[in-house]
């Protein structure tokens, strides 16, 4: 008789990343960027939801938030307008850029710029401010994960790149540099004028820099789990 296999959650956790270095196909993916399935936009629109909530706990944390977050605050701050609406105007604006790089919109495309935008704004005005600086790094912490969840459910839907995502590859198309190169060119650049426009930068910040990529891995393998290709 064999001895039972102790299996911990550590075990468990790294078993689940092992199959989630690239996005999955899943029982929603779409077959095109621009005929969604029910499924494939509840999980589009689902996914990009819990993002913009997490970026909305972020925020409201006030450790430091995520680069782009910090850029749409410090506009917010300059401007006066909402922190959704300078959510969108900055995803627009990385838009546009698109056009010199002859890159095309899909659904999630579209869609990213919208949902995002009214999610960070909404779930803003909800979510409490915390009293303690444990209950601040509790929330922070809790919206990274969520926009780890929210990735692996909206990257999984396969209707095409948020406007960043999609700049990022467009210059890699076109420069030939690596992607990696051209997201932290991009990444310390947004960081930097969101800082010198009033952005929130700190200790957030660096976590979720840390952070996001196992957060995104283990909503990728959460996905997997729960809805594997049919």
């Amino acid at each position: 008789m064999q001895p039972a296999t102790i299996v911990t959650t550590r075990d468990r956790i790294r078993l689940l990343l092992r199959g989630s270095r690239t996005v999955p196909q899943t029982r929603w993916t779409a077959e095109s960027t621009w005929s969604p399935s029910p499924s494939s936009f509840a999980a589009l629109i689902g996914g990009l939801w819990l993002f913009g909530t997490g970026e909305a706990m972020l925020l409201t944390a006030n450790l430091g938030a995520t680069p782009w977050s910090v850029l749409a605050q410090g506009l917010s701050r300059h401007t006066g307008i909402a922190i959704g609406w300078a959510t969108f105007v900055v995803s627009v604006f990385v838009l546009l850029l698109w056009i010199p790089l002859r890159q095309r919109p899909g659904l999630g495309t579209v869609s990213n710029i919208v949902v995002i935008a009214i999610a960070v704004q909404v779930m803003y005005d909800i979510v409490p401010t915390p009293t303690s600086i444990l209950m601040r790094i509790a929330l922070m912490l809790v919206g990274i994960t969520i926009i780890g969840l929210g990735s692996g459910f909206y990257l999984t839907a396969g209707h095409g790149p948020g406007p960043r995502d999609g700049w990022m590859t467009g210059l890699h198309r076109v420069t030939g540099r690596p992607v990696g190169q051209i997201r932290m060119a991009i990444e310390v650049t947004v960081l930097i004028v969101g800082w010198f426009l009033g952005g929130t930068v700190g200790v957030g910040t660096a976590l979720f820099a840390l952070l996001i990529g196992q957060s995104v891995a283990m909503g990728l393998a959460f996905v997997r789990r729960i809805a594997p290709t049919a």
